[in-house]
């Protein structure tokens, strides 16, 4: 087959989607198929040597979700997409984020092969769909077979399009590349106990209230240490707050490029996700399991989707900075603990590698292809969803 991915953000930032369209692309050309990917991109030099890359408008910073999203706006992409599309005859299309101005939403509008759609967010409301329904409702009718990356993620779409049927197939995890033993970053293996963050620096990923966790943490167990990886608005803050209540043993190691980042897991000896919210699964969960550590996280939907509480971690309400400091204290002296987490979180991330995932998409596709084929030519305004099941 020959596929095209689609991604509404910027290629040239890091990102949950976009990430997983490059994996997925990686993984679809190991299985045997062509792969083309389309997205905005902030900067014309992007490349991605597992698939050709499409740069489809110029993307701008819109906020979303309590967060950013880099989208393009434009709508005046149909004559670009319209010459690619022609010329490279796809079997499927791929659109992440099919309901995300500009580039997914003209694409889908465009098409005529088969087409299927991932759902990845989730939050606890979405005024765009309250408000689009009438007009986004057609653009569903144009997918043949839907995907939500969770549960949470699936049951956010239905809030607002109660027919539209989605097959849930989680994000994946490369278990050649997040994997114990990998050395360590070397300053950071001594006789404390590490908590690792990993997480854009934005206010819904909750570092505030790990900092106010570690605050205690530090004081009932010195010998600790909070290591945070990433970058973000909140960056000024966290430094600012470090400094103010002159926390000890904080590193704060910023942007760390993907080839960096599985020794930072290597150099942990547990991962915090302390996220208020807005979390449709959380890759770095898997990640944080991948590489043998015990995960402390909050209790919102998306993290309640991977995590089986007791069995590969410790859970606590969001923005309760006391639980999480106590189930932190907890781990910290409990060596015995962490390693009862840790061991099951290892053997129950195998059903997340990207080679089961990737098997389950192409699976998809073969029905989306199906489905198109047994139905007329159709056109934008339908009158249902039910046909995307």
């Amino acid at each position: 087959m020959k596929v095209g991915l689609v991604s509404p953000y910027d290629f040239a930032t890091a990102g949950g989607v976009n990430d997983h369209v490059r994996h997925l692309a990686v993984q679809l050309q190991k299985a045997g198929h062509e792969t083309r990917i389309f997205a905005p991109s902030s900067r014309s030099d992007v490349g991605f040597e597992a698939a050709r890359f499409y740069r489809i408008g110029t993307p701008i910073a819109v906020p979303a979700n309590d967060s950013v999203a880099r989208i393009t706006l434009s709508f005046h992409l149909a004559n670009q997409v319209d010459a690619i599309v022609a010329d490279e005859k796809f079997d499927v299309l791929h659109f992440h984020e099919p309901l995300m101005p500009a580039l997914p939403m003209t694409m889908l509008r465009m098409s005529n092969t088969a087409n299927v759609g991932t759902f990845h967010a989730f939050a606890r409301s979405n005024i765009g769909y309250y408000y689009g329904r009438p007009l986004l409702k057609p653009y569903l009718g144009h997918l043949d077979r839907a995907i939500a990356v969770s549960e949470p993620a699936r049951d956010f779409v239905n809030r607002y399009f109660p027919h539209f049927a989605m097959r849930v197939i989680p994000n994946g995890i490369d278990l050649n590349v997040y994997r114990p033993g990998l050395a360590p970053i070397r300053h950071l293996r001594d006789e404390n106990v590490n908590i690792l963050f990993v997480g854009r620096l934005e206010k819904r990923k909750g570092l505030g209230d790990l900092l106010r966790a570690y605050r205690v943490l530090n004081e009932r167990v010195p010998e600790t240490r909070l290591i945070i990886v990433g970058d973000g608005p909140q960056r000024g803050r966290v430094e600012s707050y470090v400094q103010r209540h002159r926390l000890n043993n904080v590193i704060l190691a910023g942007f760390v490029p993907d080839r960096v980042k599985p020794r930072y897991y290597s150099s942990a000896d547990i991962f915090c996700a302390p996220a208020t919210g807005a979390e449709s699964f959380g890759i770095v969960l898997l990640e944080a399991m991948a590489s043998r550590l015990p995960v402390v996280a909050t209790e919102v939907p998306g993290y309640m989707s991977v995590l089986e509480p007791g069995k590969d971690s410790v859970t606590v309400p969001p923005k309760n900075w006391r639980e999480l400091a106590a189930s932190l204290v907890i781990l910290a002296r409990d060596a015995e603990l962490r390693h009862r987490l840790a061991d099951y979180g290892l053997n129950k991330v195998r059903r997340y590698s990207w080679e089961r995932v990737a098997a389950d998409v192409i699976e998809v596709y073969q029905q989306a292809r199906k489905a198109h084929a047994a139905q007329p030519a159709r056109e934008l305004e339908v009158s249902g969803v039910h046909h995307a099941v």
